[in-house]
């Protein structure tokens, strides 16, 4: 088995083919997707998703480019969408200072948040990063501090200073198919020297389709690819790193065992 821990099943372009992707991803040997929420204020139409396939789950919560937009959710009400049997983590959330698409204030405050629900409920926090590296460092330890909380750093693209210090507060690094591009190799470095029980995969479907499938959609089948590839940055075999990879996931997503 192997999971795709990240993806997007309602992204507009599945809607009509949506049992046709999960076959293919069961068909590839996937156990698990996690489909992602980015606005909690949609919680219903992505746990309607995972209601639909007993192998997949959800998150909840609100992505940094809709800080703005979903400023006035108050921790109750991400609280009470978390309370479903299909929900196995909190997010996305966190900081992107690349597109900057809502006010950096929205985006501390959302992140915070997010962590608290996270504390609170036991479920980790799916974190997205994006050119602020040292703030979200910062804000993750000095929140440790305050309660601890389990959390994974999902389509890891920042500096290795950032994975070390999220590892150093028992966070996960997952990897997108980014890691098998050619201009992926510093990706590939530092997934090389991370320790092994804090590696995940996923596809971050429909975006950032591994080769050989750059430039097309992405799907969840296609993370079997990129679990490849991370098993040859660290000397493993398939089937070595779907066992890793697969054991990590559990230990993180305990609820979607």
């Amino acid at each position: 088995m192997i999971v795709d821990s990240h993806c997007h099943l309602d992204f507009p372009d599945f809607a009509a083919e949506l049992d046709d992707v999960v076959a293919r991803a069961r068909a590839a040997g996937v156990g698990r997707l996690v489909t992602i929420g980015t606005r909690v204020r949609r919680s219903a139409q992505i746990q309607a998703i995972a209601e639909r396939f007993d192998d997949v789950f959800c998150s909840v919560g609100t992505h940094p480019h809709n800080a703005g937009e979903e400023a006035d959710v108050t921790l109750d009400e991400l609280l009470a969408a978390a309370d479903h049997p299909k929900v196995v983590a909190i997010g996305e959330a966190g900081l992107d200072y690349h597109y900057d698409t809502a006010p950096r204030e929205a985006q501390h405050a959302g992140f915070r948040l997010h962590i608290e629900a996270a504390r609170r409920t036991g479920l980790p926090l799916v974190i997205h990063a994006r050119d602020a590296d040292d703030d979200v460092a910062a804000i993750l330890e000095q929140e440790m501090g305050e309660g601890a909380f389990s959390f994974v750093l999902h389509c890891f693209t920042a500096g290795e200073a950032l994975a070390r210090r999220a590892v150093a507060l028992g966070g996960y690094v997952s990897f997108s198919g980014i890691l098998t591009f050619k201009s992926g190799a510093p990706l590939r470095e530092i997934a090389a020297g991370l320790p092994a029980d804090r590696l995940l995969v996923e596809t971050d479907a429909p975006y950032l389709a591994p080769n050989p499938w750059r430039g097309k959609r992405n799907e969840p089948s296609y993370v079997v690819e990129t679990a490849r590839i991370l098993g040859e940055a660290r000397g493993l075999s398939p089937d070595a790193i779907a066992a890793l990879t697969t054991e990590n996931f559990f230990r993180l997503f305990a609820r979607a065992n």
